[in-house]
């Protein structure tokens, strides 16, 4: 009343006064509304266990005016909040147990403004809340990287508004839902690397918007169902599915297509080449037959064109002509004849171009000969074509062929039962090999399956720890004649050691990786069945960290079916081990700080599968930093751990360990193995902070002492014993907090020693300090290459 007095004594009229009176309270209201809100992040901040990436945030934060980062983003209109953006470390581990998914969605829907929604690496874990629908206003999504499962849930199918649904790198089942068709909007679908399932519903083509669709590293079979109508997609990535067999149906405005590593095993349909805006084109390692088209490689867009592991046929000419933009071609291990296009042997300096494996006259030994390709082709079904004057004397030529035949194998006939009968008498007595194919882990019958199931153990891979496994190659079967071959009849060029395990060759298969592969003489008599529980058990033990088997294969006797030897077929890691980066020095390289944490990091992700990602555990692995390898990313694997079927004492091999010991004490056991090999990794972490080998026990008893003493004392105490290598490049904190956990792990009683999740905990810590004293926000354990990239290489032709 009294401002009213005022205003109207200063000669303001009437309606003025009530402008004033309104815009007063909506500033009311408003503020009112942005307090709600900042509690509401408040509330986010602490159910997200207050990751680095809020560590700015607080009560007097104005959230609506906080610089934009690529890692934190808020985004508001009229006072409400429109976007969030939160994005964390990569490989951040999940969030704690007391973590409750629920609870974070329920706090998260008191934004209903929201627009934008970006959840990424955060340690989300649990099954999406279907409230998430409460949302209605949602027109981007993205919750990836994270530790969701189950089913996506169907509550989502409200969310009318959503144009991109990014849900990759978690660890979501079930089948994708049909009810997809209800998002009218929706322009990007990205559901890569999951555990999803089951074939793809026909409602996918109805989205006629879709531009980008993206279902990579899944477990898809069957057809793809018709997306031609799609007349706006451009992505569409279908890697690692068991898709097929059938081309797909699809428009021709399409910029990337990836089929690779997938079941199709048509031709290639002829629109393929009137994809004019078509850059990337990968259908490699699938079953394709017939013709290749040369037209693909001078498509106007062209860059990336890869057909390697199928069975192409036809003729290449020197004459071809292909874009000039063209970085990579790979046409490995088809069934190609002819000459490699001049083309190929452009002057750009950025282009790759491969062919092993083909029937090309190169006049190298990368090539098979002619008569190769033809009987190959004729044992997939590819006909020659004919002639019309071939089609005329076809009854004349049948006629003679026949006659040819009858009187062929009468002879064949008669010389083979000679031969066998002088074979028999110089072979009698003697038993002959013979290659017994059996198939492990997805690969076994029903029949081999409760074979050996009575023998054995069931192996149980956890869910959370099968994400650990993406990018390992596929388990399976080798042929003999594969091994030989890809080792050139195991050739002593081709050997790499030999121990009480066995002898280690190093191969090349026909797609051009390279492998070890490990011959085991088998000591004592059993069939195959008998073996069947430990390669289903090998097959198993797949992870990034680990050197993980990819295949295997039997010899076996003839007359008895006993196993002679044994073939396991492992990745090749080409970098050396993690001393020669160390303690060794050779060529003057060595590891700097960020990627030595990496390493260890690398490492104990290994030890903590092994213990507890598969079900029963596998301890006392004897772990020796030599065992480390480094792949051509610097990425740790453990290339030896404790496999019963390498054990010299294989007289209990197909029967289980029964020695009748109380359920107590075999829990002793485990409890105690486990210790010990957090023990050993306390030793390589000592050695990845000196920077020199350990040579005995008592050695690193007294260093361990020494760290004891100084770990308390200064800066320059510390920087004193570390690696001089690494001088001034590492945080003090990320220094100790490593220096503590080594002494934690190298305690004599091995009840007090850390848990090995307690010992990934801190090193993840370390790398986090250590990366924001750094100043950079790169992943400890770097950053994957996007498939969009293109590999940019110095021209190659092999």
């Amino acid at each position: 009343m009294h401002l009213a007095i005022v205003l109207m004594a200063k000669g303001f009229s009437h309606s003025s006064f009530l402008v004033l009176v309104i815009i007063s309270l909506s500033i009311s209201y408003s503020e009112q509304l942005q307090s709600s809100q900042v509690q509401t992040l408040l509330r986010i901040q602490h159910l997200l266990n207050f990751p680095s990436v809020l560590s700015s945030w607080n009560n007097e934060t104005d959230f609506c005016n906080t610089e934009p980062s690529p890692s934190l983003t808020v985004v508001c209109y009229d006072e409400s909040i429109t976007q969030l953006h939160i994005i964390g470390n990569k490989g951040v581990p999940p969030l704690p147990r007391n973590f409750s998914i629920d609870s974070f969605f329920t706090t998260l829907v008191r934004i209903p403004s929201l627009k934008v929604l970006t959840l990424v690496s955060l340690g989300l874990w649990g099954p999406l809340p279907g409230k998430i629908s409460r949302l209605s206003s949602l027109e981007i999504l993205n919750i990836s990287s994270n530790f969701l499962y189950s089913n996506i849930p169907q509550e989502m199918s409200i969310l009318t508004n959503l144009q991109t649904l990014i849900l990759d790198d978690n660890m979501f089942s079930g089948q994708l839902p049909d009810w997809l068709s209800s998002l009218s909007l929706l322009a990007v679908l990205s559901l890569k690397t999951n555990s999803l399932n089951g074939s793809l519903p026909e409602s996918l083509g109805s989205l006629e918007t879709l531009r980008v669709l993206a279902l990579s590293h899944n477990n898809f079979f069957g057809e793809v169902p018709d997306l031609g109508s799609l007349t706006s997609l451009q992505v569409l990535d279908l890697e690692d599915n068991s898709l097929g067999p059938q081309f797909p149906h699809l428009g021709n405005k399409l910029v990337t297509l990836i089929l690779r590593k997938n079941k199709f095993s048509s031709g290639i349909p002829d629109e393929v080449s009137t994809y004019y805006q078509l850059q990337k084109l990968d259908i490699s390692f699938n079953r394709f037959v017939g013709p290749f088209p040369p037209s693909l490689l001078s498509l106007p867009s062209i860059t990336y064109l890869s057909i390697a592991g199928n069975r192409f046929t036809g003729m290449l000419f020197d004459n071809l002509s292909c874009n000039s933009e063209l970085e990579f071609v790979d046409l490995s291990s088809n069934l190609l004849i002819g000459k490699l296009p001049n083309c190929f042997e452009s002057s750009s300096k950025d282009r790759v171009v491969l062919y092993a494996g083909n029937c090309l006259t190169t006049g190298d030994k990368t090539q098979h000969g002619f008569s190769f390709c033809r009987n190959e082709a004729l044992a997939v079904g590819i006909l020659p074509h004919r002639r019309k004057s071939e089609r005329a004397s076809k009854v004349v030529l049948g006629l003679s062929i026949s006659g040819g035949i009858i009187g062929g194998i009468t002879l064949v006939g008669l010389a083979f039962v000679i031969v066998r009968r002088v074979h028999l008498k110089k072979t009698k007595g003697k038993p002959q090999p013979r290659l017994i194919a059996v198939h492990a882990s997805t690969g076994y019958t029903s029949k081999l399956s409760s074979e050996a199931s009575k023998v054995s153990p069931v192996w149980y891979v956890s869910q959370a720890m099968k994400i650990g496994a993406l990018g390992v190659p596929s388990y399976r079967t080798f042929s003999l004649e594969e091994l030989e071959a890809a080792t050139d009849n195991f050739d002593t060029s081709t050997f790499l050691a030999e121990g009480s395990h066995g002898q280690m060759y190093r191969g090349q298969l026909k797609d051009g990786s390279v492998v070890a592969i490990r011959c085991l003489k088998m000591k004592r008599s059993h069939g195959t069945q008998n073996y069947m529980h430990h390669i289903e058990f090998i097959s198993k033990l797949r992870h990034r960290h680990l050197v993980s088997a990819l295949g295997h294969c039997f010899e076996c006797n003839l007359d008895d079916s006993s196993v002679i030897r044994l073939f396991l077929i492992f990745e090749y890691v080409p970098n050396g081990t993690l001393r020669s980066w160390i303690s060794e020095r050779r060529a003057r390289r060595t590891l700097t700080w960020t990627q030595r944490i990496a390493a260890a990091i690398g490492v104990a992700k290994g030890i903590e599968f092994l213990h507890t990602g598969i079900v029963p555990g596998v301890f006392s692995n004897s772990l020796k930093i030599t065992d480390v390898l480094l792949d051509q990313n610097l990425v740790a694997k453990i290339s030896s751990y404790n496999l019963p079927l390498l054990s010299e004492n294989m007289e209990k091999v197909g029967t289980q360990n029964s020695s009748g010991r109380s359920k107590e004490l075999n829990t002793a056991r485990v409890k105690h193995e486990e210790k010990s090999d957090v023990y050993d990794f306390g030793v390589i972490l000592l050695e990845i902070i000196l920077g020199r080998p350990l040579n005995s026990r008592i050695e690193v008893d007294i260093v361990r002492d020494e760290l004891q003493r100084i770990i308390a004392a200064d800066d320059a105490a510390r920087r004193g014993i570390v690696d001089p290598a690494i001088q001034n490049a590492y945080s003090d904190e990320s220094l100790k907090t490593m220096m503590e956990i080594c002494i934690r792990c190298l305690l004599k009683d091995p009840e007090v020693r850390p848990s090995i999740e307690d010992v990934l905990w801190n090193l993840q810590f370390a790398a986090q300090v250590q990366d924001a004293w750094r100043g950079d926000s790169q992943s400890s354990e770097g950053s994957p290459v996007s498939y969009f990239q293109t590999p940019r290489q110095q021209l190659t032709i092999q």
